[in-house]
Parts: structure tokens; sequence; C-alpha cells
């Protein structure tokens, strides 16, 4: 249903092996983009809600999430489902001025302050950044460097992973759980 192939399904419906449902898989990716939008800061707390809107398809593990991660200056909200009729990959950012909303790989959408929102396009990547693949050989090989802020860095997902960690103890205990 989610478009996976077998042998990936079994391990990611498997709350041992993979450690949850959505909130793992998909919660990973807002959690990644909020800590490096964030610039490595970590949450103050995180509330997370599961359910079960599949049980019969997903009998072991969530399909639905939602966490929210509170910051001294800000709020993030995570969605995370695997219940959307197709694949959305998008993202909302509000701020005191203007929003910018994702449209697609692409595209967006830009309004700051009481002007027309415009429709902008992401210039192309650059080699190795524009190919998940070349970019992991070009680490690897040392000839890109990445950095601490970097969405592919250690100290960026240790933070997710201790975000993750705090939403499904918060949606365990069904409460906020407090970040050192």
């Amino acid at each position: 249903e989610i478009g996976v192939g077998p042998e990936f399904l079994v391990w990611l419906t498997d709350p041992k092996l993979n450690g949850g449902g959505a909130l793992m898989d998909f919660g990973c990716y807002g959690a990644n983009l909020i800590t490096w939008l964030m610039q490595g800061q970590r949450p103050t707390s995180v509330t997370a809600v599961t359910q079960h809107m599949k049980p019969d398809v997903y009998p072991k593990v969530e399909d639905e999430a939602t966490i929210i991660l509170t910051y001294p200056a800000m709020q993030g909200i995570i969605q995370a489902s695997w219940n959307w009729p197709f694949s959305r990959k998008d993202m909302e950012v509000y701020g005191q001025t203007g929003y910018i909303q994702t449209i697609d790989g692409t595209d967006m959408r830009l309004r700051l302050d009481k002007g027309k929102a415009e429709t902008l396009t992401a210039p192309q990547q650059a080699a190795p950044y524009n190919d998940p693949f070349a970019y992991l050989a070009a680490v690897v090989n040392g000839s890109v460097q990445v950095k601490p802020t970097d969405l592919s860095s250690l100290e960026n997902n240790m933070i997710v992973m201790e975000i993750l960690g705090a939403a499904k103890r918060s949606a365990e205990m069904k409460k906020t759980v407090m970040l050192k």
C-alpha cells in the first residue's frame, strides 16, 4: 500500500526492528528539516499523538502520527502518515512577515508582508548535491565535507533521533516530554 518491497515492509512494520511505523518512517524527515532550519537547536519539548487508522493493514505499528516540537521562539508540527492518497513531501513555514510553502519538489509559493504571493522555482542543484549516491560517494572520498549544520550531518541526525525517541515516549505516555 505504501509502495515498498515486501522485505522492507516486514522491517518497516516491525516495532522491534524499526522502532515504529509512520512516526519513525516519515517523522524523521520533518525532524531532520526542522533541526536544519533551527541550525541544530534542540526543541524544549516534544508532544506526539499516534493512531491506527488501518489496524488490519498495519497491525503492529501506528500509521498516523502528529508531532509538535516547541522551541523558545517557535513551534514545529510534523505530520507523518501512511494514509495519504498520494505521495506528499511538502512543507510550510510561517514567520512574522510572511510565509513560504513548497508546492512540489522544485516549486514554492512565497508571500511577504502584505504583498501578493509569488511562485518561485528552486535552481537545479550542482553535482554531487543533485544525486544522493553521488553525494555519498563525494563524502566518502573526501571531496565534500559535511558541516555539523548539514541535513546529512551526524550532529543533525542525533537530534532527529532524540526527537523521535521523545515522540515515541510522548505517544505511549500520552503526555508532553520535556527535553533537557
